[in-house]
């Protein structure tokens, strides 16, 4: 967050690499830019802010087809337009394979969602697909057929952005977005806040579709953005919401009380 004449903004920013978060040959243009911006206005929603703006640092092959980068940008201008932000500009360069670096800019007109938020006997919730991600990039990694709307959730994530106004309406203690996995995510949650979230491992949606890694992929695959919260205890949470656990005293994320030995995404791991 930012202190600026006025009011706040806040700034995030993410970088995207060909061969890494992505692959031509499995994503098209149109889709990644989709998916580099979904990420980036994620990231600002789940501060309770209202996304404004988009600058793209964008690195690129001198072979490209121009009409590669067109697509591109029509991406990032179609996911930008569902939150009212806009492509303000950004900078481009010659590089080896493509690399997008986003910068996102929002507004923050009240109360600030920090994950340092959360106390114990906060209930914690989760807003949004779990899991789906994960398992089309699964697909795709095997060379597997499989539903093609499991493939999709990878190549294009579908954050519910409402989340971040309806969470702040709720008076949520902290919130965040799943883009590493919910355990690793929560994790965060937990450590800023000096509390213990303990899930309860028969609340969690694990979608049949999914197949038997489902689990797994819930709890470790990111890029679907869904949003996970904290809430004071004995909050009425709406139908779009999921209560899957509560925060007590301790550090670190169990579920059902014990130790899990999962992990999320960690780009020096994997």
């Amino acid at each position: 967050m930012l202190r600026v004449p006025g009011g706040r903004v806040v700034a995030t920013s993410d970088v995207l690499v060909e061969g890494r978060h992505f692959r031509r040959d499995w994503s098209g243009p149109y889709d990644t830019g989709r998916k580099a911006a979904a990420q980036n206005l994620a990231d600002v929603v789940a501060m309770g802010a209202r996304p404004r703006a988009l600058l793209i640092g964008f690195g690129v092959p001198g072979d490209l087809d121009a009409a590669w980068a067109e697509q591109l940008y029509d991406g990032l201008r179609d996911e930008c337009d569902l939150l009212g932000a806009v492509v303000a500009g950004g900078d481009v360069v010659r590089a080896p394979q493509v690399i997008l670096a986003v910068t996102a800019l929002g507004e923050l007109p009240g109360r600030a969602l920090l994950r340092s938020g959360a106390r114990a006997g906060d209930v914690v919730a989760v807003r949004g697909r779990l899991g789906y991600a994960a398992a089309g990039l699964d697909l795709l990694t095997r060379g597997a057929g499989g539903p093609p709307h499991l493939i999709d959730a990878h190549r294009r994530p579908r954050p519910p952005y409402e989340a971040g106004a309806e969470a702040v309406g709720l008076g949520a203690t902290a919130l965040i977005d799943v883009s590493d996995g919910l355990v690793q995510d929560l994790g965060h949650i937990a450590a800023a806040s000096g509390v213990r979230i303990d899930l309860d491992g028969a609340a969690l949606p694990i979608p049949a579709e999914l197949g038997p890694d489902g689990r797994t992929f819930v709890l470790t695959g990111g890029d679907d953005h869904a949003f996970a919260g904290t809430f004071p205890r004995g909050t009425a949470l709406p139908a779009t919401w999921l209560a899957v656990g509560r925060a007590v005293a301790g550090e670190g994320v169990t579920i059902d009380g014990r130790p899990h030995g999962l992990t999320g995404w960690d780009h020096f791991r994997h």
